[in-house]
């Protein structure tokens, strides 16, 4: 409870801030100030590492700024940048006394270009491209400057519609041979005509993006795009919510959406999909998959797909999402540079899919556990009821029931979730003690405690996480692992988020508010640490054995974010360590051992490194010979790393004999659902040696458990 009374008092700080400063401080009848107003109070008296608004900020600010308006440098000119140059050191002033005017230049300058690259792009795609010319693109913008002149402007437009369109042409090309091939007396279309049709899907394309996105844009949505730029320079997790996005926000905590059931990130210039929703469309098509890169949307009813490359993610999703039933086609970069169209038909996806199940594990005459997390959940209006730890106790003692002899618990891909589930959660595992250490700016450190002595489960344990895994999944992992509780097994460290944040309605900043609803804002309140004092923050969670994985070499998680809240550490909690049944470091030994002769993992870290070279190479052919030779020589290269999704493990999986007591009366597939996720664990690599070790623990249990009868063990 001590911690929701410091969210109360900063809550309340705010609260008198609005009374006090309802006539005074927040009077602005500007909305645009107004809101700049509000946000930089909040940011100042709430933030757990308020930044100074100085000439450093204010340069950070404006490289930024410029980067999200203009992030491939096809609208302004160097002449341009030099003009806004001159408000470089001067914002962080214009912030504090609500000046907008660094605002107003450049969102007037960037309409006017806008204007102008729409005639820009329709001459550029009036005439066909030639793709005997040896050119290339370069996708890395950082490499390229603004450009000084018209005649280059029309330059860029033209190698950057001409590399949207050679895609288009490849793919009329093999739709065309695959025809062909069929049959032979198909007479192909001539490479005119597949230029100009491949031309026109882009010019279709990039209509839709003007139209139906830019031109929808009112100054609200600009000033919007400011507002999260600035708030954004404080951490990678405090943002701004603009009304519309709140409303969208509001809705994705309502539990269902209707959709392909796909989490998507904007990552510089692309859409990508972070995470598949168990049982969605998307999930069930089994041909996406987490890092995929979206390129192009087609509705059911449309001849031409709209190229959603630069788009920002709300108007992408705009594409993506619709009503059950319909069809959408997605054009898929897989993280090995191949391209492919996805097929997704649109259903209702229920956030329910996203909770704790378990699987009973065969391995020879031995039961094992295993129970997957894919987040934290909890529904704070029912906590009681509906959280993450009451549902992992019920599949515990389902599977004790059936006799498993060890369990894993499975974090990967768990993005996190509620702060009070995981300390629940946790005390599954132990009698009593510290969970988590929370720090406010300010204030005395909180230790936030299981204070149940009841065990859930006392065998072996192991825990599965990766890259992606993070926040109270690495509060999770890493109090099993002070407490030498459980193995960890997985990547070399997971995300490193190890702050907190909290939503505040700036509407409730006003009484008698009449600018129009303000929106909200993410803000980052704490930091959370470990109970051996360490954060989490960058450094994550080390796995006890580290295992390469498809992440293994790119830049996912906190420490590759442009502005993360610096690692320290604070005084420990006391706490005692497990009374080992186990030799924990022999355990960990062999583990290391075999993954060191696993030929799987070898393939796996060969694979991840290939991946890596592929993203970091930048610069693309315009001639369509060479495009198309690296295109088959990608396709070529992959195929050695088919192999990984033959594997197949000894591992038998099966469903508690609660679960399938509920097969017959499902009406939502959940006995498909089952099975599907049953193969996929028998392929799985990582849960094998999670069996292995705690095969290991379990031999070690009973020797360990009777010496501890007898001797004095020190703590």
């Amino acid at each position: 409870m001590k911690r929701n009374y410091k969210i109360l008092s900063l809550l309340l700080l705010l609260a008198f801030a609005s009374c006090s400063f309802t006539s005074k401080k927040f009077s602005n009848p500007d909305k645009d100030k107004l809101l700049v107003q509000i946000i930089t109070f909040v940011l100042e008296q709430g933030h757990f590492d308020p930044i100074a608004m100085d000439d450093t900020f204010s340069e950070g600010l404006f490289d930024n700024y410029i980067g999200v308006v203009d992030p491939v440098k096809r609208y302004f000119y160097q002449s341009d940048y030099k003009d806004f140059e001159k408000y470089k050191l001067l914002i962080d002033d214009q912030l504090k006394s609500t000046d907008i005017t660094f605002f107003n230049v450049v969102n007037e300058r960037l309409l006017k270009r806008i204007a102008e690259a729409k005639e820009i792009y329709k001459e550029v795609l009036s005439t066909p491209f030639d793709y005997t010319i040896d050119e290339t693109f370069e996708t890395d913008y950082d490499k390229i400057d603004f450009v000084k002149s018209k005649k280059q402007m029309k330059d860029r437009w033209r190698k950057q519609l001409k590399f949207s369109t050679i895609s288009n042409y490849d793919d009329l090309y093999k739709q065309e041979k695959q025809a062909k091939e069929k049959d032979p007396a198909y007479v192909m279309k001539s490479e005119a005509e597949m230029e100009k049709e491949a031309r026109e899907a882009t010019l279709n394309s990039i209509n839709v993006f003007f139209n139906d996105n830019i031109d929808d844009l009112k100054r609200e949505d600009w000033f919007a795009v400011y507002v999260n730029t600035i708030v954004e320079k404080y951490d990678p997790h405090t943002y701004y919510l603009a009304p519309k996005n709140k409303e969208d926000f509001d809705q994705r905590m309502s539990g269902k959406l209707e959709g392909i059931g796909a989490r998507l990130q904007k990552r510089m210039d692309y859409i990508k999909i972070v995470e598949l929703i168990s049982g969605g469309p998307a999930w069930r098509s089994k041909e996406l998959e987490v890092e995929d890169v979206i390129l192009k949307v087609k509705q059911e009813d449309e001849e031409f797909p709209v190229n959603i490359v630069g788009m920002r993610i709300n108007d992408a999703i705009k594409y993506i999402k619709g009503p059950k039933g319909t069809q959408v086609t997605l054009t898929i970069k897989k993280v090995d540079g191949t391209i492919k169209d996805v097929v997704i038909t649109r259903d209702v996806v229920e956030l329910v899919e996203t909770y704790a199940k378990s699987s009973i594990v065969g391995k020879e005459d031995k039961k094992f556990g295993v129970i997957n997390l894919p987040a934290f959940y909890v529904d704070f209006q029912d906590y009681k009821n509906v959280n993450a730890a009451k549902d992992v106790k019920k599949e515990i003692d389902y599977l004790k029931a059936e006799g498993i002899e060890g369990l894993v618990l499975d974090l990967r891909n768990n993005g996190g979730g509620s702060l009070p589930t995981v300390v629940d959660m946790a005390g599954l595992f132990i009698k009593d003690g510290p969970i988590v250490q929370v720090r406010s700016t300010g204030e005395a450190k909180e230790v936030l405690r299981d204070r149940d002595k009841s065990i859930a489960w006392d065998g072996p344990l192991v825990i599965l996480v990766n890259e992606i895994s993070a926040s109270a999944s690495e509060i999770m992992a890493a109090a099993m692992q002070d407490y030498k509780r459980a193995i960890v097994i997985g990547s070399k460290q997971t995300y490193g988020k190890g702050t907190v944040q909290n939503v505040i309605n700036l509407n409730n900043m006003l009484r008698n508010n009449t600018s129009g609803d303000l929106g909200a804002l993410a803000l980052t309140t704490q930091k959370y640490y470990r109970i051996n004092g360490g954060s989490v923050q960058l450094e994550g969670v080390k796995s006890d054995v580290e295992v390469p994985g498809r992440f293994s070499y790119i830049d996912v998680g906190e420490k590759d974010k442009s502005n993360p809240l610096p690692w320290d550490e604070i005084d420990a909690a006391d706490y005692t360590p497990w009374e080992s049944y186990f030799d924990y470091e022999m355990t960990i030994a062999k583990s290391k051992e075999r993954m060191s002769n696993n030929d799987q993992l070898k393939l796996i870290d060969e694979n991840a490194k290939w991946v890596k070279s592929k993203i970091d190479e930048t610069t693309f052919s315009l001639n369509y010979e060479k495009y198309k030779a690296q295109i088959e020589l990608n396709e070529e290269e992959s195929k050695r790393f088919e192999a990984i999704s033959d594997y197949q493990t000894n591992l038998t999986f099966e469903s508690t004999s609660f679960e399938k007591s509920l097969f017959n009366q499902d009406t939502t597939d959940l006995k498909e659902k089952r099975e599907r996720w049953h193969q996929s664990l028998s392929q799985d690599v990582y849960i094998e040696e999670a069996l292995n070790v705690l095969e290991d623990l379990k031999t070690a249990y009973p020797i360990k458990k009777v010496a501890s009868n007898t001797v004095k063990v020190k703590k």
